[in-house]
């Protein structure tokens, strides 16, 4: 899934190709990843791209007097810019073209979906505001106020696990499943210590985690193509999707935990006092 750091280089990629361009045909290919029909994404045409924002995970098209085409491309979407789109109109099927935008110019982008929980979501509205899932975000982990007294004030509220916090979107907008991960192994923290038992000493240590690892991560795609963010985004993850290789830190075996849909990656040496998290899946299956 693009979390803070890709969809934030993806934003850059589009305010430099599409802003002063004009939308001439906006071709949704499966009509279930548009989540608003009034106004229609044909109310798009026409008008020209003015800027271009992010909102947590959210991808903010801004035009001059027309709507806004805002996008989540959640776990198994993804953003294809093409210099030249094909000639003619895409044909509904079972491929994970999910809906094209084209340019005056015939360059565009087309937003796909691999595998099958089709999530990607399209929204076109006149605020961002109105689409529920960026009102209901939390601050932004990079923004210039975001301060070690303000995170500090967010963690003591909450009464669960760091890495479920992390992830919470109305708490802090923009961090998934694999920057926790990382997050946590560059605070050396337990995902399952508690919110709310953390120490001014550990506060710090994982605001400044928090901090590092997703400025670095955004260093490391600015000015990478959209087509190579993917890539990118693996070269640096440290622990996450990286379950029986060596901690860059310290040697140890990366460790995993399974749930029902995802997972997650550690180092016991470097996280949890060498002691092993219980695998809660596997446990299950045990009894």
């Amino acid at each position: 899934m693009p979390e803070l750091p890709e969809v934030e280089a993806l934003k850059d990629f589009l305010a430099e190709n599409l802003v002063g361009h004009e939308v001439v045909r906006v071709l949704p290919v499966a009509i279930s990843v548009l989540k608003t029909y009034d106004p229609p994404v044909t109310a798009l045409e026409g008008h020209e791209v003015t800027a271009v924002a992010r909102h947590g995970k959210f991808l903010d098209l801004a035009t001059d007097g027309g709507p806004h085409l805002v996008t989540h491309l959640a776990r198994g979407g993804w953003l294809q810019w093409r210099d030249r789109l094909p000639d003619g109109p895409p044909r509904p099927g079972k491929g994970p073209l999910a809906l094209r935008v084209a340019l005056e110019t015939g360059a565009g982008f087309d937003l796909t979906e691999a595998g099958t929980q089709k999530r990607l979501a399209v929204y076109v509205v006149e605020d961002p505001q109105e689409v529920p899932g960026v009102a209901r975000l939390g601050p932004d982990p990079l923004a210039d106020d975001f301060d070690e007294e303000r995170f500090a004030r967010l963690m003591a509220g909450e009464r669960r696990q760091i890495k479920g916090a992390l992830r919470d979107q109305g708490l802090i907008a923009g961090v998934g499943n694999a920057y926790s991960d990382e997050i946590l192994h560059a605070a050396r923290m337990s995902p399952f210590k508690l919110a709310a038992s953390l120490t001014p000493e550990e506060t710090r240590r994982l605001y400044e985690a928090l901090r590092t690892t997703l400025t670095e991560a955004v260093e490391r795609s600015r000015g990478v193509a959209a087509g190579r963010l993917k890539a990118e985004k693996k070269s640096g993850l440290r622990v996450h999707g990286r379950t029986g290789e060596p901690c860059p830190v310290c040697g140890d075996t990366v460790r995993e935990v399974s749930f029902s849909d995802s997972s997650l990656q550690y180092c016991p040496t470097c996280q949890t006092g060498g002691k092993p998290l219980a695998d809660r899946r596997l446990s299950r299956l045990l009894k």
